[in-house]
C-alpha cells in the first residue's frame, strides 16, 4: 500500500496503516493537528469527558469546512495527551475522500462499498472485515467502517486509528461518541 506524503487536493486523502490519513499523522500534538487540518477548514478544539480513568486527557478537534452552512464536522480527530493523535473520523457527507489502496471509503452506499471491498479482497487475496453492525471494509486493524445516516440512506464513515494509552486494542480506545447504530449515537 503506497502512502503519499501530503495531499494533492483537500478532498482527496490517502490512508497508510499506523502512519496517518492525508496530512494528519498519528502521534501529532493538538497544535500539529490544528495546523495540518487548516487546509480543509476551520479546526475547533474541545475537551472530551474521560470515558475511563485509565486514559489520559483527550482533546477532540473538529474541522468544519469553510464557506459551508453549519454542518457536522468534515473530520474529527482525537488527540491523547500521552500518545498524540490516535483516531481520525471522516464524515460521510462532508469529509474528504479517503482511499485505502485505491478503494474509496468515505460517503459510499454501504452495500456498494461491500461489493467493492469483496472484489478488492478477492483480487488482492486478502480478507474483508465486517463490523458487529454488518458494515464491510478492508481487513486492517486500523480501519473500522461505521454507518452514518445521510438523508434517507446509510453512508460509509470510516474511523482510522491506532491504539491509545491504557487500551488493550484499538476497539477499547474508541471514544463513546463514535459508537453509532445506523448513523446515530446510542442514547
Amino acid at each position: 500500500m503506497a502512502f503519499e506524503t501530503g495531499v494533492a487536493e483537500p478532498d482527496e486523502w490517502s490512508y497508510s496503516p499506523a502512519v496517518g490519513v492525508g496530512p494528519l499523522l498519528f502521534g501529532m500534538t493538538v497544535d500539529e493537528v490544528v495546523e495540518a487540518a487548516e487546509m480543509l477548514g476551520q479546526p475547533k478544539v474541545g475537551d472530551r469527558a474521560r470515558d475511563h480513568a485509565v486514559f489520559t486527557p483527550t482533546w477532540k478537534v473538529e474541522v468544519h469546512r469553510r464557506g459551508v452552512a453549519p454542518s457536522l464536522p468534515a473530520v474529527t480527530a482525537y488527540v491523547s495527551r500521552a500518545v498524540g493523535l490516535f483516531r481520525i473520523a471522516a464524515d460521510a457527507a462532508h469529509g474528504p475522500q479517503v482511499a485505502y489502496d485505491g478503494l474509496p471509503l468515505v460517503g459510499r452506499d454501504l452495500s456498494e462499498l461491500e461489493g467493492d471491498a469483496i472484489a478488492y479482497a478477492e483480487a488482492m487475496d486478502v480478507h474483508v472485515r465486517h463490523t458487529p453492525e454488518g458494515y464491510a471494509g478492508p481487513d486492517d486493524s486500523g480501519v473500522v467502517m461505521r454507518g452514518q445516516l445521510v438523508g434517507q440512506g446509510l453512508r460509509s464513515r470510516p474511523l482510522f486509528m491506532v491504539t491509545r494509552d491504557g487500551a488493550n486494542t484499538e476497539a477499547d480506545s474508541m471514544p463513546s461518541e463514535e459508537y453509532r447504530v445506523d448513523g446515530r449515537s446510542p442514547a
